[in-house]
């Protein structure tokens, strides 16, 4: 049966480079990535999906963990017949990532995550994502898609730029909006996983992300066994689509790295 995600799947069985799988953060969609399936899509395969509740996927009311997204992953990669490939998340698609990880083991054979963090909830952090999930479904995106811009992407963004993450945001429904943050309230702490991460790791982040600040990347960085890190300065919490060109390079050496190790069957 078709996959329940919507999705792009760029450069099909042209390559026999391992495929690039691209999650989105929360509350965008897969077009945040495309900068990146521009670039990477001439000479290696790239899927890039619509989360549940986001795009062009369908919506699930109530409660969506980090668990579900990753079981969607994991089902649309099943129906490509993808076996190994590089997993990419930024925000709370890093999470995913990481929830990813701990259910496809050596599956991933490289993991990059952006501007994301693996502690668990906080109390207080609990309690603030069910109300905003409360205010969500209430009064609609448009309000906080307003006042969050300027954290998503820094105030000095490229006008385009801004435009594009605001177009998402405002975009998104607010059920699967509210469905997420009420799973992401609930996440477990991925730290004692990515200490047992053997794969090479690449860590993003914006200089000036107030999100996740670099202190977080720092604190993940050191937790990974092989991993790089790289501080994009002029970048908030979207490097990718702030600093396109100094991400893709980031990313375009990491991959070359994985191209030249030894692989298995790629999918």
């Amino acid at each position: 049966m078709p996959p329940f995600l919507a999705y792009d799947d760029k450069n099909l069985g042209t390559s026999a480079r391992t495929p690039l799988v691209l999650v989105h953060g929360h509350p965008f969609d897969r077009t945040m990535w495309a900068p990146q399936l521009a670039s990477f899509a001439d000479g290696r395969r790239v899927i890039a999906p619509d989360l549940r509740g986001y795009g062009a996927s369908p919506v699930t009311p109530g409660t969506v963990p980090l668990s579900r997204h990753a079981r969607d992953i994991e089902e649309l990669l099943g129906f490509l017949e993808v076996d190994a490939f590089v997993l990419a998340g930024l925000s709370m698609g890093g999470q995913i990532a990481m929830e990813c990880c701990a259910r496809l083991g050596d599956r991933v054979r490289g993991l990059v995550l952006a501007d994301t963090f693996p502690d668990p909830e906080t109390p207080e952090g609990r309690r603030a994502r069910t109300a905003l999930a409360g205010r969500l479904l209430a009064e609609g995106m448009r309000g906080y898609a307003d006042e969050v811009l300027e954290k998503m992407v820094a105030p000095y963004a490229d006008p385009q730029v801004k435009a594009h993450v605001h177009g998402m945001m405002t975009a998104t429904s607010p059920e699967g909006a509210a469905a997420s943050l009420r799973g992401r309230a609930e996440r477990p702490d991925y730290r004692p996983l990515l200490t047992r991460v053997t794969v090479p790791a690449l860590v993003v982040v914006g200089a000036d992300d107030t999100f996740t600040p670099v202190a977080d990347a720092r604190a993940m960085h050191a937790l990974l066994p092989d991993s790089t890190l790289h501080v994009s300065e002029g970048a908030a919490h979207m490097p990718n689509l702030e600093r396109p060109e100094e991400f893709n390079e980031v990313l375009g050496r990491f991959l070359a790295r994985l191209d030249a190790a030894p692989t298995g069957p790629t999918g």
